[in-house]
């Protein structure tokens, strides 16, 4: 007998395959016959394409298209539709693609590439938000004006290099100030770095006699590929087939639609034929979309028992060469800008900025790591200046029920759970009451720094998910949803969720790993730790829908009303009765009785779910609803600094997540464990850098260095459960939440060992001995 049910460990459905080396990813799937692209890429980060020269690439054996901007002179775009598939006329970043070439084998192509000769003339470069909002800036798309807005609530501001912008306007900000006795000031400078997921990106697109269109990606959007390719290329939604089997990581990367747009083009190229196109590392790092980067200003203030009062904050988004999803970035910043604290009087600005780095999509945190590294900042700079102590600070002003969010929505205990839970048992097993800075010997010091999150989603306001069940004559049952299994074993937890809800051995239920559009129900993104929550919804609502057919097919079997049966345990029995019984194997296809007759047919389950109460904020004060809920939480990281070599390790790292209900407790901890393996990283090491032409400098694992296995600390992980009422057994999402608040946390704990304010990111030894020395040896 297996597992039934939610809050105990359960094996995830995939793990043979994926321990085995059976597990096929999208680069995995090649025919013979299966051509490979490769892309030519830009050397300049802003110029004009002079001449495009292919003539001897395209009398290469082998060589069977190459393609040019000019070939498809089209705009996509998830918010604004800026961004051409091949640069046409103008570069805007270091790695965008130029060129594409098809051929007979990667050798081939490689060799094509090699010989395509691209002269530029070179424009002004932006090189960072600030220059982008200087006066008389040069712009980074001088038509802007002429883009298509996808979004109703994007704001850009034409003849800038601001593709949007919004804001938050509660309470009387000039007046909190006032009431004051401590304010502090800071400025935030945080770089742009990269997902770094094991699989790089990769795209087939094949097109049939009849025109359909056959997309195979890693992706973790399908049914976004699918509208966008549809809407781009005039193409009836009905002729787009979208299929994603495995994907080996994405952490936001693989959400946004690029590759596919190209390996369309590709195989439209050369009569449908299939085509695969597969980024290198270099190009995953450099061509296809990155994190966001920040600059911000804040200004805090409180009263000198703590209490806080008024904040002032701008944020300027580095978005990069083309909008991508940065409009959305800016608004997840605004919404949870005052980080999960009482503050009555908050004015914040948020504006998302062109510049002539590589475009930027989503990542994990989805903008909250950044924006949790400079309030985290702050309110350990403000707990310094009032003497306090830090934790003590965050704890006097969480909010609790009654309080409201920045954008004036009321918090209860179900939406928003119980901060102070999770900050006193942070202090419990980080053994906070020792002392966040303890000097050892040997020019050893061993300190802690906190911080504090919360997050919500920001959705479309008409997110769908559905999922589809059909059972087999044995009584197992198939279960098909729209999201895909990139990492966080939501197919698993979707197993769960339907085996609590049927009591159902789960190793009886059989789910559907990869994604097809044609025959798996539409679910909105795999993002935003919102899976649980959209195909949790949907999964109980299927299930509700199998228990009533069944229930009506076993009353007139069993001559009793439908209302007194049960179904658990793969049968339908009488409640007060449960020796009357049906076992489910003889129903779910429909009723034979004994002399042959049969009635009704096979059971076949549906559940669909929409987001519901959500809104569009308003323009000037940033009042709305944009999310059903938060997650909430405190993490910690403790160091050991060396004084003398500015060099420090990792001792520990902490996270206490409310988490309302935790399904599959092992998973839930391992899922949390790498967030925070990927904070560490963010926070001490991972950065893109420029040189003056702002050329990326970090192209390859060589030089753009990520954690190591040897370097990690001792991972502590626990729970609060506080019930989220409206969401599946009353689990939140936490996908995401592990990476947040570990930057703040980490920047917060070196601050303490130097002595120094450490207010940008990554915290590498050499910046500390800057802070220290001023750069004198």
């Amino acid at each position: 007998m297996g597992s039934i049910g939610v809050g105990q460990t359960v094996i995830r459905k995939e793990a043979w395959e994926k321990v085995t080396g059976q597990a096929k990813y999208t680069d995995d799937f090649i025919s013979n016959d299966t051509l490979t692209a490769q892309i030519v890429t830009s050397t300049y980060a802003h110029a004009k394409i002079q001449k495009i020269d292919v003539s001897s690439a395209a009398s290469l054996p082998g060589v069977k298209a190459i393609l040019t901007g000019e070939d498809y002179p089209i705009l996509f775009g998830q918010l604004i539709e800026d961004h051409p598939p091949l640069a046409k006329g103008i570069v805007r970043y270091y790695g965008e693609p130029v060129a594409l070439v098809v051929a007979d084998s990667a050798f081939t192509a490689a060799k094509a590439v090699a010989m395509i000769h691209v002269f530029y003339e070179p424009l002004p470069v932006i090189g960072s938000p600030s220059q982008a909002v200087a006066a008389n800036a040069p712009l980074v798309h001088e038509q802007m004006i002429l883009y298509e807005i996808a979004q109703k609530d994007i704001y850009p501001k034409y003849n800038t290099n601001i593709c949007d912008q919004k804001k938050i306007r509660k309470g009387d900000v000039e007046r909190g100030f006032t009431q004051c006795d401590c304010i502090v000031e800071a400025e935030f400078h945080l770089p742009q770095s990269d997902h770094i997921a094991m699989e790089t990106r990769s795209a087939q697109a094949r097109i049939d006699a009849s025109g359909t269109v056959y997309i195979k990606t890693a992706s973790q959007s399908p049914f976004n590929v699918k509208k966008i390719i549809s809407k781009v290329f005039q193409i009836d939604q009905s002729k787009v087939i979208v299929e994603v089997p495995f994907v080996g990581g994405g952490f936001g990367g693989k959400a946004p639609v690029q590759l596919e747009i190209l390996a369309y083009i590709a195989s439209a190229s050369v009569g449908g034929r299939a085509v695969r196109l597969t980024n290198s590392r270099e190009n995953d790092m450099v061509s296809s979309p990155c994190r966001m980067g920040l600059e911000a200003k804040f200004k805090l203030g409180a009263t000198r028992d703590g209490m806080l009062q008024a904040v002032q904050m701008e944020y300027l988004l580095d978005t990069g060469a083309y909008s991508d999803i940065g409009p959305t970035l800016i608004k997840a910043i605004i919404v949870d800008c005052t980080g999960p604290y009482k503050i009555d009087n908050v004015y914040c600005d948020a504006f998302c900025v062109y510049t002539n780095h590589p475009y930027v999509t989503s990542y994990r945190g989805f903008s909250h790591a950044s924006s949790a590294f400079c309030i985290e900042r702050m309110m350990d700079k403000l707990a310094q200046k009032l003497n306090m102590d830090p934790a003590e600070l965050r704890y006097k002003n969480a909010l609790r029920p009654g309080c409201t969010s920045p954008t004036q929505v009321e918090i209860t205990s179900s939406n928003f759970g119980d901060l102070n839970s999770c900050i006193s048992k942070l202090q419990e097993i980080i053994n906070w009451s020792e002392g966040t800075r303890v000097e050892v010997g040997e020019n050893k010091i061993r300190a802690k720094g906190m911080a504090c999150f919360w997050k919500t989603s920001n959705s479309p306001t008409d997110a769908v998910s559905g999922v589809f069940l059909t059972f087999n004559t044995d009584g197992s049952i198939n279960l098909n949803c729209g999201c895909v299994e990139c990492g966080p074993s939501m197919k698993t937890t979707a197993a769960q969720i339907l085996s609590e809800k049927l009591k159902m051995d789960i190793n009886r239920i059989h789910v559907n790993m990869d994604v097809n559009t044609k025959y798996s129900p539409e679910h909105w993104k795999t993002v935003a730790s919102m899976t649980t929550y959209m195909v949790g919804r949907a999964v109980l609502r299927a299930a509700e829908d199998v228990i009533r057919q069944l229930s009506s097919l076993a009353a007139v079997v069993l001559r009793c009303p439908p209302e007194d049966l049960e179904v658990a345990y793969e049968k339908v029995y009488v409640r007060h009765d449960p020796s009357l019984f049906l076992p489910l194997k003889e129903l779910v296809h429909g009723y034979k009785y004994p002399n042959g007759n049969s009635v009704e047919g096979q059971i076949l389950g549906r559940g669909s779910f929409i987001m519901s109460d959500l809104n569009v904020l308003d323009q000037e004060t940033g009042k709305g609803k944009s999310g059903p809920f938060w997650t909430v939480g405190a993490q910690a990281v403790e160091i050991e600094y060396d004084e003398k070599e500015y060099t420090y390790r990792f001792v520990k790292a902490a996270t206490v997540i409310d988490a309302g209900r935790v399904l599959n407790p092992k998973m839930a901890e391992g899922l949390v464990k790498g967030g925070m393996c990927m904070g560490l990283g963010l926070g001490s090491r991972e950065s893109f850098s420029y040189d003056e032409e702002a050329r990326v400098q970090d192209t390859s694992l060589r030089t753009y260095k990520v954690m190591h296995f040897g370097e990690t600390p001792k991972y502590l992980v626990s729970f609060v459960e506080t019930p989220q009422i409206d969401a599946p057994y009353h689990a939140r999402g936490i996908a995401e939440h592990g990476i947040i608040g570990i930057p703040a946390a980490l920047g917060n704990a070196l601050s303490v060992a130097v002595h120094a304010e450490l207010d940008e990111l990554p915290l590498v030894p050499e910046t500390i001995w800057h802070m220290k020395t001023g750069g004198i040896l």
